[in-house]
């Protein structure tokens, strides 16, 4: 069993590779990253995240399109499409988000910004919570309090309901956390980034289990939760840096714990 301040040391030196603007052309995140406004932030990285399933050339490739079908702008059409508008994005598809679910999606966005303050009151209703679970199922809540197809809510993931809530907290982590390496955005300021939890998904699933700071087999949100207990043992201030070990490890090194034996 390998020492906890080794183990610590070895996640900081990897955490520190790979949040990296240089890793950035290949991620959703790089979706975000060609606007400056706040709203066309968050909203392009909500959209993002939500379609950050499966091959990430085909998420980019879907992203950009989506972007495109908004006409590059994606607050001003949340806030202002018409009929027409929601006519031509119903052609988009992304596995099995259709052209149906970002419709839905772009008329909660605007009942979001009109009715509940935008996309960072929506998250944060009760801003003092250590975690974010509360919160993300509040804002499922908010967000399908429109009239809507029953299956549109699969895309909104709930950790209430047993989700490890993978894009979501991918998402959260874009927005809350600092930006000083260039990568997150850092422009949510009613979360704190000790509130956040590491998008658990096959990759960092796997690695976490290699090296022994996750037991659970299945990646659920009781393995969310045991992850994210050690994870605040090495840094309770900013546990969410480690995804960047994990997901690098796992992705661009195929780490096997026997390599640091």
């Amino acid at each position: 069993m390998i020492h906890f301040d080794d183990l610590k040391s070895f996640l900081d030196e990897k955490a520190e590779i790979y949040e990296n603007i240089q890793f950035l052309e290949k991620d959703p995140i790089s979706i975000p990253h060609q606007f400056n406004k706040k709203e066309d932030i968050e909203i392009s990285g909500f959209l993002i995240a939500t379609i950050s399933w499966g091959n990430r050339v085909s998420i980019l490739k879907s992203g950009k399109r989506m972007m495109q079908l908004m006409g590059n702008d994606p607050y001003s059409f949340i806030i202002s499409h018409s009929a027409k508008d929601l006519k031509r994005v119903s052609s988009f598809v992304h596995r099995t988000f259709n052209g149906s679910d970002l419709i839905y999606f772009i008329k909660a966005l605007k009942h979001i910004y009109i009715n509940h303050k935008g996309l960072e009151f929506a998250f944060s209703q009760d801003k003092y919570s250590k975690r974010m679970d509360k919160n993300i199922n509040n804002f499922k809540n908010l967000f399908f309090e429109l009239p809507h197809i029953k299956r549109t809510e699969k895309h909104v993931s709930d950790p209430l309901r047993g989700s490890a809530a993978k894009r979501l907290n991918m998402y959260l982590r874009w927005m809350v956390r600092s930006p000083k390496k260039n990568v997150d955005f850092g422009i949510w300021k009613r979360i704190s980034p000790s509130q956040l939890s590491c998008p658990l998904d096959v990759h960092s699933g796997n690695v976490a289990r290699n090296l022994g700071i996750l037991n659970r087999k299945q990646n659920d949100h009781k393995a969310l939760l045991e992850l994210d207990s050690k994870l605040r043992e090495f840094n309770a201030n900013d546990p969410v840096k480690y995804d960047y070990a994990l997901f690098g490890l796992g992705v661009n090194e195929k780490f096997n714990f026997a390599d640091i034996k």
